[in-house]
């Protein structure tokens, strides 16, 4: 059974960096593309960040374009958002997610995603 285990949010001033670790366990890691999401109180959940199974290929909501950087390192099962440069309206809990291997739908797309981890809050004050 797949499992992604997030860490790494916390509170962080506006204008600070957070680094979020996503762990998977289960699966064969290295051949799947994986994503972040967020979903701020009362909002829907949105699309993030993806990154390739190779790592080679990387796509950002325009929100974060700039700001964000998504990485990984298949020899540890992992994958990475690294947050500069944060905002008051970034705050929200954090998902990663495995991506299914045929992108059928967008990949924004929830549906696009078949495991999701339990999620980790990152609060930006101002």
């Amino acid at each position: 059974q797949v499992q992604l285990v997030e860490s790494g949010g916390g509170l962080v001033q506006a204008g600070g960096s957070l680094r979020l670790s996503c762990a998977a366990s289960g699966g064969t890691f290295s051949t799947y593309a994986m994503g972040w999401f967020r979903q701020a109180p009362g909002k829907e959940r949105e699309f993030v960040a993806r990154i390739s199974s190779s790592g080679a290929n990387t796509y950002y909501a325009d929100s974060v374009k700039g700001r964000f950087t998504i990485s990984r390192d298949n020899a540890k099962n992992t994958v990475y958002l690294q947050m500069d440069s944060l905002k008051p309206e970034d705050t929200a809990l954090y998902y990663c997610a495995r991506s299914r291997p045929r992108l059928n739908w967008g990949y924004d797309n929830t549906d696009q995603y078949d495991y999701w981890g339990q999620g980790t809050q990152v609060t930006v004050s101002s």
